[in-house]
């Protein structure tokens, strides 16, 4: 069990207002079932899809649905005209669909151009692709800035191709239209913000990239009900020209930002990786590496490196947020990544749940960090007289929180703050924030900012 909740207080743990028991299990089951709903739209980077998708997540919180005008210029970029497909195939000879996009939505390339002619074999070959090493699995292939169309199948279809005349149709259409993207934003004490972003233009491709489409939808709503310390902006965007997108229509509020996590492939049972921001040491960095450092699970960090999801974007030199990625195995180090076999079998709910879990271990710990002042720096305080040994439990539980005590009381200096602790003593985040809060209760500890010469403790006074 994980309990979640949210604050009144700035700074007080983010477990004493609002309780919620979140279960990993059923978490994990809602998830999977969201998945599967999900699983069959055709996506890409605009169109109805996209929109079909949205409106599905918005039954679970009411996030809006923006839409940006095709042509529109950001940055070094402009807005694509929008695509949407209705029907496609291969047709042989004897009025068989020997490809058919009603099957898979991946059997088409991604954003192609409408086309309705007959053509041999030979003719239409420049336009298949396959994996040749895995010869039962479709590939998934776009054509996003360059007009062209094609087929994606398995190499095993292909083998059974004989020469001859093939009807070939793909009803598309590209034109004017918008760039669709999900926003939904809580309001927290403050206005500074934490960016939880992923990816919603991927078809039929579980892990990449439903998993966190839905797992950042089950976080909103779990943190919808809370009042924490930080602003919470969940944003769904196709890859690359979304984030850009939004980027650039969002510059005035980029210096809210302190925190960012683009959230990707969580759904396969694999072990957790977690990619650094730019910055390599910002405060979301040193966080998910502590959490999944006391998680007991293994796991993977990873440098910052130009390449991947959106987090290159975030990171990207003139903008240099605070975005890391997490994720399970990372995107291009399994078999399956972008072909059919990323499908319902790939991701389980277990995976769904622990992915959920981790997170909302990372964002209590971003609400409840932040730098103390010890009171009574002056030596040890007597601990027992103020009653703190009484609030332990067994031997175990005494001696770790009674050791959390002291690396607090020593380091509350107003430059270290409860994660430069939890990281330098070892200790669990949890841990040390148990110990503070009883500290703060026994007028030990207080913040900065509440500092007066009349707060901090004479030395001999009783």
């Amino acid at each position: 069990m994980v309990v979640i909740a949210g604050s009144r207080e700035t700074g007080d743990p983010f477990m004493t207002d609002v309780l919620k028991v979140i279960d990993p299990n059923a978490e994990g089951e809602i998830a999977y079932a969201l998945v599967e709903r999900l699983y069959p739209i055709c996506r890409s980077i605009t169109g109805n899809g996209v929109r079909r998708s949205l409106r599905v997540l918005r039954e679970i919180i009411p996030l809006a649905m923006r839409e940006v005008i095709s042509n529109t210029p950001v940055f070094d970029w402009t807005v694509p005209d929008e695509w949407n497909i209705r029907d496609a195939y291969i047709m042989n000879e004897a009025g068989e669909r020997v490809v058919d996009f009603r099957k898979s939505n991946l059997h088409v390339l991604n954003y192609s151009v409408p086309v309705n002619r007959m053509m041999s074999l030979a003719e239409l070959r420049p336009h298949l692709f396959t994996i040749p090493e895995a010869p039962r699995w479709i590939p998934y292939r776009t054509s996003y800035y360059q007009k062209d169309w094609g087929f994606c199948l398995a190499q095993q279809q292909l083998d059974r191709l004989k020469d001859g005349e093939y009807h070939v149709y793909i009803d598309s259409t590209l034109h004017p239209g918008h760039l669709t993207y999900g926003e939904f934003r809580i309001q927290g004490q403050t206005d500074d913000e934490v960016l939880i972003s992923c990816h919603s233009c991927h078809p039929s491709l579980c892990n990449d990239n439903l998993s966190g489409m839905v797992i950042a939808a089950r976080m909103a709503l779990l943190l919808q009900g809370t009042s924490p310390r930080y602003s919470y902006r969940f944003v769904w965007v196709p890859g690359t020209i979304g984030s850009i997108t939004w980027l650039a229509l969002n510059e005035a509020i980029l210096p809210q930002i302190k925190h960012g996590l683009v959230l990707s492939c969580l759904g396969d049972p694999g072990k957790f990786t977690y990619k650094r921001s730019r910055r390599g040491d910002a405060e979301i960095d040193r966080t998910v590496e502590h959490v999944l450092a006391h998680s007991g699970n293994e796991f993977n960090i990873l440098d910052f490196a130009p390449y991947g999801y959106d987090e290159r974007q975030y990171c990207s030199p003139g903008i240099n947020l605070p975005v890391g990625c997490f994720m399970r195995t990372p995107n291009g180090c399994y078999p399956e990544y972008h072909t059919s076999a990323d499908d319902l079998s790939l991701v389980t709910p277990t995976a769904l749940g622990e992915s959920l879990v981790q997170l909302l271990r990372v964002i209590r710990v971003l609400e409840e960090n932040r730098p103390y002042l010890n009171l009574n720096p002056t030596c040890e305080p007597q601990l027992g007289r103020r009653g703190l040994y009484r609030q332990m439990g067994g031997a175990k539980d005494r001696a770790m929180l009674e050791m959390a005590m002291l690396w607090v009381l020593n380091f509350s200096d107003g430059e270290h703050d409860l994660l430069d602790i939890a990281v330098r003593s070892g200790i669990p985040f949890e841990q040390i924030s148990q110990a503070t809060q009883s500290l703060r209760e026994a007028g030990l500890l207080d913040w900065p900012e509440n500092y007066t010469t009349e707060t901090q403790r004479i030395p001999g006074e009783k």
